[in-house]
């Protein structure tokens, strides 16, 4: 018995926490009682006495059934809650994909060892007990829609690995998932349904390497509905009639394709947490314009895929192009799609033999093979030498180009007046290390240039090559391309890029040997060429030039069509760029920022032309202040950016910077590993964190 409250106290506080209590201090005989013995006291009397209601509702009861009351307290983990209610439901069925959701702070409760205390969940909280996959509608880069399950609790990074694991997509870490653009309507087509391709019964599979069967994953093979789906996803599709081609949304100027790339979806965070319910209906794109590993033995789907997205980008005028590679992508599309209605693409992998110098055109970062080889048959030394018409265009002045001879070296073009003159100092030497470059040629004019945009500290210097003939273009163009990569005419990717141009201007080349193109009626040039010029020419003109064209790649089989097609996209000035509208720290005019695999871009809102660019490679550090929402970037020689996003979060921006890099760390030999936690790390900013 307990002579006096104090000991009493100290008695409980023993046996209800089961921790030790300091000694009692006695001071004229009477017990002290400390105040902290009564929170102590009062504490776990709360924890251990005092049971409240918590209010779950049950999704697969429907939405008008009144939610369960279950009696908890507040160092009830969250597994004895679910637990609990699973009991009271009295329900038998499989509960393992479900999970607590809290509707209030849009968050999943996850963490069934944590308690409702640690958790901060209160009598007030509103929880659903719903299933982490769901149902979701994937648009197509192909324009098909996907209706497939997907995980709606872990980050869209994992959802879209999980997604492209079932689609038997490799590297998933090149794409993602964003909102969809808004499609013109009409009155009458307020009825009318799109079709639905069904994989809602497949299970999603946990491993990385998918068993095939008859050249498919065998989940593909259950059914004919599911090969149907398969063949959906590695076969190119016909081309949409010209009515629903018009409804489709094209950009009309950059600052419409800044809004485009405002609705990709936060890769940190779940899909419930960014407002995505069942069924709705997302985009799967390829996000990041850097193609790893690809292999058209294993990419059947994401080749197909990379292709639609490519063509539909240049069919759309998402991405600019001249009249002859129009013609060109033209002629390719119609091959493509003639093969494609003649040919199994589950069982056949042909075009293996030239497959080796169009990979290495697709890889963004060119790696060398090793082999010491001669530049060119006719060169002992790494350099050209050849005379070339230079321009440099300037304000109020009607200078044309003139001729000089020029030397190209290591990275720069050195020019003189003449020939005689090359041993002396040159009039000016152009270090094209991180310069943009990009033709401005027409084949059936004989024009031959190469624009390059040069950095200087006061902007972009623009500078004109006028080349003579296909050959001195090819040497030049080649040599001036590896030079902005900060490459020389020793790396063993020169003469490969040299024969892909040589083989590029053939193609537009006209083909007097050919017979004469006769007209196709079935040829729907509006599926074919882009708006621009189908205003431009009627089908009647435009089906014979297509058709001259597409005797230059008529003998090219279906792989390799497509990979010709990617590589000639790929060649394209805008290849790649992503546009952000931004306002410069300290400016208070808004302009475009453009976000390539290995540059920024900087744009002149008014007049759409590069006013800087600055390579990731001489990036030493960039952070986001996300209190002001501000993007700062650090480059040598201390050049410091700091930008806000006028129409987007900077958090995109981050995450696109951020994803170039870490797709910069992949090797050929950990090409089937992915650190999901690099990549986390790089584009997930602190919350990630």
């Amino acid at each position: 018995m307990y002579s006096c409250l104090s000991c009493l106290l100290k008695f409980t506080l023993w046996s209800t926490l089961n921790t030790e209590i300091e000694e009692c201090t006695v001071q004229n005989s009477l017990c002290v009682i400390k105040p902290h013995w009564f929170q102590l006291f009062l504490g776990s009397l709360g924890s251990r006495m005092a049971a409240w209601d918590l209010t779950v509702a049950v999704e697969e009861l429907g939405p008008d059934a009144p939610p369960f009351k279950i009696s908890v307290t507040s160092d009830l983990h969250i597994g004895g809650v679910i637990f609990k209610l699973v009991e009271q439901t009295q329900l038998k069925k499989d509960w393992s994909d479900h999970a607590l959701w809290w509707e209030q702070k849009q968050q999943w409760l996850l963490r069934t060892g944590w308690t409702l205390d640690k958790c901060g969940v209160h009598a007030d909280a509103r929880l659903i007990f719903t299933p982490q996959h769901k149902p979701l509608r994937l648009g197509l880069p192909n324009g098909a829609t996907l209706r497939m399950r997907a995980c709606f609790s872990s980050s869209v990074f994992r959802t879209v690995v999980g997604i492209c694991r079932v689609l038997n997509i490799r590297h998933p870490e090149e794409l993602s998932l964003l909102r969809p653009v808004e499609e013109k309507k009409k009155k009458k087509d307020k009825d009318s349904s799109e079709e639905l391709y069904d994989l809602t019964d497949v299970p999603l599979t946990a491993g990385s390497v998918q068993a095939l069967y008859n050249g498919m994953p065998a989940h593909f093979a259950d059914s004919p509905k599911t090969e149907a789906v398969y063949k959906m996803l590695s076969v190119s599709l016909p081309s949409p009639a010209p009515e629903a081609i018009a409804k489709l949304y094209r950009p009309a100027s950059v600052v419409d394709k800044t809004h485009i790339h405002t609705r990709w979806l936060d890769s940190s965070r779940s899909l419930m947490q960014q407002g995505i319910q069942e069924n709705d209906r997302l985009w799967l794109r390829f996000k990041y314009y850097t193609f790893h590993d690809m292999d058209p033995k294993y990419d059947v789907v994401r080749l197909t895929q990379l292709y639609e997205q490519a063509r539909w980008a240049i069919l759309l005028e998402d991405i600019d192009c001249t009249e002859e590679e129009m013609m060109l992508f033209g002629a390719l599309q119609y091959h493509i799609g003639k093969l494609s209605l003649s040919e199994d693409m589950v069982s056949s992998c042909q075009g293996m033999d030239d497959l080796e110098s169009a990979l290495k055109s697709l890889e963004v970062k060119m790696v060398g093979d090793g082999n010491s080889t001669d530049i060119l048959d006719n060169m002992t030394a790494p350099e050209l030498n050849d005379y070339l018409k230079i321009f440099r265009p300037k304000r109020l002045t009607l200078k044309g180009y003139k001729q000089y001879w020029c030397n190209f070296q290591d990275t720069s073009i050195s020019y003189y007046k003449s020939k005689e003159d090359r041993y002396g100092e040159p009039m000016q030497q152009l270090n094209l290390k991180g310069c943009e470059v990009a033709p401005d040629v027409s084949v059936a004019g004989q024009k031959f240039c190469i624009k390059l945009l040069i950095p200087a500290p006061e902007g972009m210097n623009e500078i004109y090559l006028r080349c003579e003939n296909e050959k001195q273009y090819s040497q030049w163009m080649a040599a001036c391309k590896l030079a902005s990569k900060g490459l020389t005419l020793l790396d063993s990717s020169y003469e490969s890029e040299v024969k892909n141009i040589q083989t590029f201007l053939s193609m537009q080349r006209c083909n007097s040997a050919a017979p004469a193109a006769q007209t196709d009626d079935s040829i729907n040039t509006h599926s074919l060429v882009s708006p621009r010029y189908q205003k431009k020419y009627k089908p009647k003109q435009l089906t014979p030039r297509i058709l001259e064209a597409f005797q230059n790649v008529a003998q090219l089989s279906l792989t390799s069509a497509i990979l010709k097609f990617l590589q000639i996209w790929q060649a394209l000035p805008d290849f790649g760029i992503s546009y952000f509208m931004i306002r410069f720290k300290g400016s208070r005019k808004d302009e475009v920022m453009g976000i390539a695999n290995n540059r920024l871009i900087r744009i002149d809102l008014g007049v759409g032309d590069v006013v800087k660019t600055w390579r990731y490679n001489n990036m030493r550090q960039w952070n986001v202040n996300w209190d002001i929402r501000q993007v700062a970037i650090e480059f040598d020689g201390n050049i410091n950016i700091a930008f806000s996003c006028v129409n987007a979060d900077c958090k995109v921006v981050h995450e696109y910077i951020g994803g170039y890099i870490f797709l910069s760390t992949r090797s050929r030999q950990q090409s089937d590993t992915l650190n999901e936690e690099l990549f986390h790390k790089l584009t997930g900013g602190h919350e990630a964190l």
